[in-house]
């Protein structure tokens, strides 16, 4: 699977693994969704440690988790992205928005 789960107090770390395209990025959608549905966290941290490779499926990816997680008044961390990834994060826009990214 390409996300892995750890559920520490009121946090949920979502480990990401491998490539996050149009392909992979609706399972990740759909896992990390319900377990965040089920947890209830007030901080959702996405943990690129993992991803080799990101389109703009990773972008959308991370834009609808802080969506979801706004709608339950929590907050999104991205952590351990490569200098790439964070290059890419930049390009979309994602410093803008409150999501701290590390």
């Amino acid at each position: 699977m390409p996300v892995s789960f750890e559920n520490r107090e009121r946090t949920l770390v979502a480990c990401l693994s491998g490539d996050i395209d149009h392909h992979s990025a609706a399972l990740l959608r759909e896992s990390i969704d319900r377990m965040a549905e089920s947890a209830l966290p007030e901080t959702l941290i996405l943990d690129f440690g993992g991803v080799s490779f990101m389109d703009s499926s990773g972008i959308g990816l991370i834009m609808g988790r802080f969506k979801l997680m706004q709608s339950m008044n929590g907050a999104v961390r991205v952590e351990h992205a490569s200098p790439y990834l964070k290059k890419l994060m930049g390009l979309a826009g994602l410093s803008l928005l409150p999501i701290t990214i590390s």
